[in-house]
Formats: C-alpha cells, structure tokens, sequence
C-alpha cells in the first residue's frame, strides 16, 4: 500500500506585478513534490509590499483557514523566506505544519545529502536558519540553577536561551569538522591546479542537464562506468562536487567539475554553507553554463545563475553558454545566441561542435614545438604524457625528441629543452 502523500496549499504574495511570479509559483510546486508533498490548491496576492505581520492581509487568511479544512490541507508552504515574527503570527491562526521556500529548499538538500561534507554543509544551514526561529513555549517555568563557566550564565538564564546556547555550539562543532574536510579539498585543488590541466566547472540552474552532460563526456571519452555521477530529472539530484579527467581525442586533456546547482532565491544560508564547494566554481579556466532551453523561463534561469556567480565572485571568469535539451523543441524554437552551443545531453546531440568551442577556448595559448629530452630525464617524459599533448615521440642518440603542444606555463619551464628546427 502506498503512503498517502502531505496535501500542501501555495501561499503567494505577487509584489508589484511580477512578471516571473507565476512561473516561481510553479517551481514552488516542483519543490514541493520534490520534497514528497503534494499542492493541491494555491492563493495568491497581489501587494506593493508583504504584509509585515503575516506576510499575507488578513482577509487572505481567513481564506486560507477555510481552504485548508475544505482540502485537509496538512501543510502550509509560502513563496518567500518568513521573517520569525511573521512565522510565530501565522502559528496563532493556523494550527497545521507551515513552511516557507527556504526551510522547503533545505529539507531536500538534507534528503539528497550523500557525502560527509554535503550532510554537513547542509546541517549547518539548517541551525542557521532555525536559530532566530527558536521559541521559548515554557520561559515562565524554566529557570535554570546556578552555574559556572561560560555554558551556564547561572540563574535566570531561560529555556530559550539555553536552547539557542546548544545550537551555537553545535554549529560551531560541525563548521570544526567541516574545515578539516575543507582543508583535505584545497589540497586536492591544489594538486590539480599544478598538474596544468585546465579546469572546467559545469555551472547552471537545477535541472538543467549538467550531470547528464558529464555523464556523456565520460562514456565519450573514458568509457569507465564507475566514473559517472547520479543523473536524474528532479531538482537538486546533484549536492556534491565530482570531478573527472577527460582526454579527447588529440590528447588535451580537461578537469571537468559537475557542481550543485542554483535556483531562485537560493537561501543564503546554504550559499555560505556551500562556499567550499561553490569554491570550485571560483577557481576554474572556463565555465560552462547549461541551460534548459526547453524551458520557457530559461532566460529568467540564465539571470539567476549569473547572479550567483556574481555572489559567490565567478562572474569574471569566461563562459560558453551551452543550450541543452534541444531534442525537446522544434528548429524554428531554438534560441538565437551566435555565442553558444546547442546540445542535447541525453542523445549526445552536438558534442563536436561543444568540444571544438571548449578546445579553441583552453588551448588558444599552447606552443607547438619540439623537445629534446636527456634519457636520464624521464620524470619530464611522465609529465609531458600526462599534461600536454604529444603529437610525436622518438628516440634519438642524445635522448627522446618529442613534438608536444605545450602551454604557455609549462613552455617556460621546458624552453631550455626546446629544438630549434
């Protein structure tokens, strides 16, 4: 027998005529399926500005109290972040489960959370979040005894107070254990970025079909089924940052990183909390930023995402827009953009034309030349196979002489090498 879903009802305060409300209404929706809940019926309102004590005018509410006992709602679930007052004020007047965008957002992070880091980060938004929103139910009858140190301030420190004391030291605890995972990443960022190998960072709204995109450049090119990442068409599949070497064919080779994806109104709580992961984003040679184009509020998306990036201080570094999912519309629908590539992810539509862009983009300042290499050398022989491209290798008296493409960095450290030919 199947669990009888939450039945949820959409609050919604339209300020000034948004022109992209309604579409945000939806996403609200597919939040909340993805979060296990069902919408079944929605109010909205039109006003310059929320109302300051419950978010919604009073006639509203008398609305939503008839709704929910007409639908059995079980959960109520606001467009917008509540402030606390206006969470406790809603409270006095409804007496079902409510939720706004923020604390929705972050229960599916915390049920997709598969890495220690991930849960973490999660978890640590989660307290901050709860945190003003702690209510003391009994502050009339729960003084503490005297104490000392400074865990106790001693008598007359209420429930309340107490309360947000454990949540204070527990976020303080687990930001500790999530800086030593911090740390053990820098490094491995570091050891990447001394390889030379160029870094390309997927960036772009949930759903939009990064994980899918790396998922084929690895069939493509690597053919290794345990290197591909979980894909799935639902919001959020992707928390955790997975990184995989891609050789193409000519021997240039990339860091392609798969990160978590933005939405609107990315509760800044899990921006701070992310920021290590979100720092892969920072420090990569080339992003590229995929869009469903197939939905119709794409150009909406590409604004929320480059907003992000400005936030999280990527919006200087170069980007190739990369249409996706262009196997879902016809040929006179498809979005006009000389400077992007149209693919389709998922039937692997055109990925030639992706990785001649990606190449041209990296790979402009590499030197082709030719090396001769002293036999007693070959740590720079390793070197070379793995981070430049070897167009030729042959054995000569004096050493191997190699025709490489090397880039401008890695030319300066082996110009002593270098053939005049």
């Amino acid at each position: 027998m199947t669990e009888q879903k939450e039945r949820a009802l959409v609050v919604g305060v339209n300020i000034n005529q948004d022109p992209h409300f309604h579409e945000s209404i939806e996403e609200l929706k597919n939040l909340a399926l993805a979060c296990d809940i069902e919408p079944v019926a929605e109010v909205v309102q039109n006003l310059k500005r929320a109302h300051a004590a419950l978010y919604i005018g009073t006639g509203k509410l008398e609305e939503i109290k008839d709704l929910i006992d007409r639908e059995e709602i079980d959960v109520l679930i606001f467009e917008d972040e509540l402030s606390p007052s206006q969470m406790r004020n809603l409270s006095k007047h409804i007496n079902v489960e409510i939720l706004d965008r923020t604390r929705l957002i972050l229960e599916i992070f915390s049920s997709r959370a598969q890495t220690r880091e991930a849960k973490l980060q999660v978890e640590i938004a989660r307290l901050r979040y709860a945190l003003p929103r702690l209510r003391d139910t009994n502050q009339n009858f729960s003084r503490q005894r005297g104490g000392s140190g400074t865990t106790n301030r001693g008598a007359g420190e209420t429930k309340l107070e107490l309360d947000r004391r454990k949540v204070e030291i527990k976020i303080s605890e687990l930001e500790k254990e999530l800086k030593t995972i911090e740390l053990n990443r820098q490094v491995r960022r570091k050891k990447r970025a001394e390889s030379g190998v160029p870094i390309v960072a997927l960036v772009g709204y949930t759903n939009a079909g990064k994980s899918t995109l790396m998922n084929t450049m690895v069939n493509q090119y690597q053919q290794a089924e345990d290197k591909l990442v979980f894909e799935k068409d639902m919001l959020f599949a992707t928390l955790d940052t997975s990184v995989r070497n891609i050789r193409f064919e000519d021997g240039k080779a990339i860091l392609l990183s798969d990160t978590v994806g933005f939405i609107n109104k990315l509760p800044h709580h899990l921006v701070k909390a992310f920021r290590s992961t979100l720092e892969e984003v920072r420090e990569a040679d080339l992003l590229l930023h995929v869009v469903d184009c197939a939905n119709a509020n794409y150009q909406k998306q590409i604004e929320v995402t480059n907003e992000t990036l400005k936030h999280i201080e990527a919006d200087h570094l170069p980007q190739i827009y990369v249409y996706n999912k262009i196997d879902l519309m016809s040929d006179d629908l498809l979005p006009e953009n000389e400077s992007a590539v149209c693919i389709s992810a998922k039937k692997g539509i055109g990925f030639p034309q992706l990785i001649e862009r990606l190449t041209k983009q990296l790979f402009a300042d590499y030197r082709k030349c030719q090396l001769l290499i002293p036999y007693d050398q070959g740590g720079i022989i390793s070197y070379l196979k793995e981070n430049s491209t070897v167009l030729n290798l042959s054995y000569v008296d004096e050493g191997t002489m190699l025709e490489v493409e090397l880039s401008e960095a890695d030319f300066g450290k082996y110009e002593i090498y270098v053939q005049n030919t």
